[in-house]
Formats: C-alpha cells, sequence, structure tokens
C-alpha cells in the first residue's frame, strides 16, 4: 500500500454509505482498466546468509537511500527513518521483516509490468550487490527463525506486533519472515466488482497452487509446499480468509463494508503520531470515538489496507494468495490474472470450474494446497486438472482483449512458465524439495544459488 492511496482529505466518516461511496469512488470504464503488479523479496547478506539489518553500510536504510539517490525516488520518513520511497505511481514501502517490495504502477499492459519488474531488479541487484546483500524469489525466509529477524523502525508495525500474537499463533511468522506477489485490478461498477472479486475467490486456491513456493524454512523441509499459507490460516480469523458472504446472493460493496466495520482497528493516526485502537472495531469508533477523534475517511482508507482475506477489496481488487516466485513467474501471474479478470468469457469459464463448492470445500482445498501445491485437491478434483483449464482460460481472454495496434500486442507468452510448471505437474516448491532430497544432498548453499535473483 503506497502512501498516494491515502486520501489527504480529512473528511469525517459518519455513515455507512459515505463508507460504501469511498469504495465505488474506484469505478473506471474499461478503457481505463489497469494492473498493478507488487512483489516482495527476502534479503540475506551474501557471504554469512545473516539477515539484512535495517541500519548500517550494508542494512535495508542504505539500500533505500541508495535506490533514491541513483533512480531519483523520493524519500517517506517517519521520524527520522526512512521508510518508503515513491515514484511515478509506485512505492518501495518498508515491510517488517526487511522484506524488499516494489508496490508497482498501475500500468495498462503487462508488457509494461514486465519491464517495470525487471528495471527495479537490475536497480536493486546492482545497489544491493555493491553492499553485499543478495535477494531471493521464495515465499519465505529458508533460514532463520522469528526471533532471528531484525524490526524494522516503523510504528504501524510496532502496534501489530502487539495485537496479532492475541489472534494467531503465526502472525509473527507472518510479518516476518513470509513474501508474496499480489495483483491489483479494476473494476466498472458494483455488479462488475462482484463479478470479479467473487471468482478470485473462489479460485485462489487454485492459483495459490501454482505459485506455492516455500516448502523450506529453518533450514530444513517445512512439510507444505507453501508454508505461507499455511502461515496466513493461523494469523487473524477476524481479518483474513476466504470471506463465504461474497457468496451469498445479496453480495455487494454494503455486504463488504459491513464486515470491514466489524474487523478490529490496529491504529489510528493524527499528526504523524499512531494510537492503538485497543480491538475497537471501526464500527465501534464510529459510534463512540477513540482517545477523543472521530473518524475520517482517512482512517477508513487504512483501515482497509490492514484487512488481509486473500482477495482484498479497496477502489481495486487485490488477489493476495500467491507466494514469491522467480522472475519469469512474477510476470505471468498479472498476466494470469488479467486474461481472467478483463475478459468476460474467460471469467465466466473459471467460475464455471469452481462453482458449487462450498466453503467448507473452498477452505479445505485451500489447506490441502498449503500441503501439497499441485498435488492438492478440490472438492475431489484434482488442483492439476483445474489449474491447465484455468490456465487455457487465461489465454484465451487474454488473446480477445489484445492491445490492437501495439507490434507487441499479444501477452499470451508471458503464460509460458506456467505451462511448464503445469508440464511438470508440480509447483515451485515442489521442484525445490525434490532438489533439497536429491542432487542438493540437504545443501543451503545450492538452495540459496538457486533462489537468488
Amino acid at each position: 500500500m503506497s502512501h498516494q492511496d491515502l486520501p489527504a482529505s480529512a473528511t469525517p466518516a459518519e455513515s455507512v454509505s459515505q463508507l460504501v461511496d469511498f469504495i465505488r469512488d474506484g469505478e473506471k470504464p474499461p478503457e481505463q482498466w489497469r494492473v498493478g503488479t507488487e512483489h516482495e523479496k527476502i534479503g540475506l547478506l551474501a557471504e554469512t546468509y545473516e539477515c539484512v539489518p535495517y541500519e548500517g553500510p550494508r542494512g535495508i536504510a542504505a539500500i533505500l537511500e541508495a535506490i533514491a539517490t541513483e533512480d531519483d525516488w523520493k524519500r517517506i520518513f517517519e521520524g527520522p527513518n526512512l521508510i518508503a520511497l515513491e515514484k511515478d505511481g509506485a512505492s518501495i514501502p518498508l515491510e517488517p521483516g526487511g522484506q524488499l517490495e516494489l508496490s508497482g504502477a498501475p500500468l495498462r499492459t503487462i508488457h509494461e509490468t514486465c519491464h517495470e519488474f525487471h528495471s527495479h531488479l537490475d536497480l536493486v541487484r546492482r545497489v544491493s550487490g555493491l553492499r553485499g546483500v543478495i535477494w531471493l524469489s521464495l515465499g519465505i525466509n529458508p533460514l532463520h527463525e522469528v526471533r532471528d529477524i531484525p524490526r524494522m523502525p516503523k510504528a504501524r508495525y510496532d502496534i501489530m506486533r502487539e495485537y496479532l500474537p492475541t489472534r494467531g499463533e503465526l502472525a509473527l511468522h507472518m510479518m516476518h519472515l513470509t513474501a508474496t506477489v499480489q495483483a491489483n485490478l479494476d473494476f466498472a461498477n458494483e455488479e462488475d466488482m462482484v463479478r470479479k472479486l467473487r471468482p478470485s475467490l473462489a479460485i485462489s486456491p487454485i492459483v495459490s497452487a501454482i505459485f506455492a513456493n516455500s516448502s523450506i524454512a529453518s533450514g530444513k523441509p517445512t512439510g507444505f509446499a507453501s508454508r505461507r499459507v499455511d502461515i496466513w490460516q493461523a494469523t487473524d480469523p477476524d481479518r483474513c480468509g476466504l470471506l463465504p458472504f461474497v457468496f451469498e446472493a445479496d453480495f455487494g460493496y454494503e455486504r463488504y463494508v459491513e464486515w470491514a466495520l466489524d474487523v478490529p482497528l490496529f491504529f489510528i493516526v493524527r499528526d504523524g503520531a499512531y494510537l492503538p485502537a485497543g480491538g475497537l472495531s471501526f464500527r465501534q469508533f464510529m459510534s463512540r470515538g477513540l482517545s477523543g477523534h472521530r473518524p475520517t475517511l482517512a482512517d477508513w482508507a487504512t483501515h482497509l489496507t490492514t484487512l488481509f482475506p486473500e482477495v482484498r477489496l479497496k477502489k481495486v481488487i487485490e488477489v493476495r494468495g500467491t507466494d514469491a516466485v522467480p522472475p519469469g513467474l512474477i510476470c505471468a501471474l498479472p498476466a494470469l490474472w488479467k486474461g481472467i479478470l478483463y475478459d468476460a468469457d474467460a471469467r465466466s469459464g473459471a467460475w464455471e470450474l469452481v462453482a458449487g463448492r462450498d466453503a467448507q470445500q473452498r477452505q479445505a482445498g485451500l489447506e490441502d494446497v498449503a500441503r501439497r501445491g499441485l498435488a492438492a485437491e478440490l472438492a475431489g478434483r484434482p488442483l492439476i486438472e483445474l489449474a491447465r483449464e484455468l490456465v487455457a482460460l487465461a489465454s484465451e481472454g487474454l488473446r480477445r482483449i489484445g492491445h490492437a495496434g501495439r507490434r507487441d500486442a499479444d501477452e499470451r507468452s508471458y503464460l509460458d512458465p506456467i505451462l511448464l510448471q503445469l508440464e511438470s505437474g508440480r509447483s515451485p516448491g515442489e521442484e525445490i524439495l525434490d532438489q533439497w532430497e536429491g542432487d542438493w544432498g540437504h545443501s543451503i548453499p545450492r538452495l540459496i544459488e538457486y533462489a537468488r535473483y
């Protein structure tokens, strides 16, 4: 979530209809639809494999400063600490455990998205290499425990570290060990939002299986193809999950808002200071205030960014269910979702693949995906079959919505890395585990060399 997404307005938030209209304000006509991609990387010191601290000449702050200097990014501070960079609609925020994220700009084509990613990666490798820091394309830190991870100096994370462990036993693992790749997509109106968000949640376990990539942690097999997906199941039941109410007939903006209203706040921000909410829900905040403060639309915008379902609604639809992966698959992720969600026939086909499953079956499928990746099943059907059909739908969707008149119009080639995964029948995490138990002989250096960007 970049700072430019937060409204500067201090408009009081006084009614449900205001909160609904805040989301409705994100509506865009199809000709303005874009895709934004977010991807995180896990850093280590190259020589020792230690975690990267915040401070010092090889720290996260020094790397952010080098990026800002070399590529003219705007610096964002919290007190004396550099906590984010911003440029041209993109941001590089400070993550809880020092993961390095690019929250990419909303772009028209996957060609532009992939160029943005590779340009960012070249810059990060250049400035990090000079400091002896490497970055890994894995969904979880492969070596370190939560206690080993340096805490990044950001006030919102201090409050989350206090609150989240009261809700889920693996919440700190989520904050400090995991890394993900996500995409943000637009919607035209309320009906279009429902037609996109509902199938997105339903197929999310399938997409998570394709990208499952966190099978090694603490220097040994995790027992999961995606330990990251498993960790999210024990983070916070109030704000995470597959949102069963989305599949009910009356779902729309207001149902999502009503759910969000009852999720406890982490904090509010006043004059640059973060004030813990102490478990107060946003609905309670609206009715009684907090420490003499009344809610604003800026508070609501911030609150929406602290909800963590597999797919979430803000002024965009954010699909969140996938592990960080190697570069080819990072470009494939937004291509897959664009082909499905921006083409009506592909979207309908995707929904038909999973329609009729109930909440228990969807949840069981997601838990099986965490353990077995593409070997999992969803309601008795092999995930690998569903994945192949889903990617075929996405490919046809991309073909139909190709940007006419551009020499490089066809975006289907970005799905090729997924097709290779499906041909092997294994997710990235399953392949890593095979190598770990086979040719690598449990070698940490072999794993690091394989996974480094």
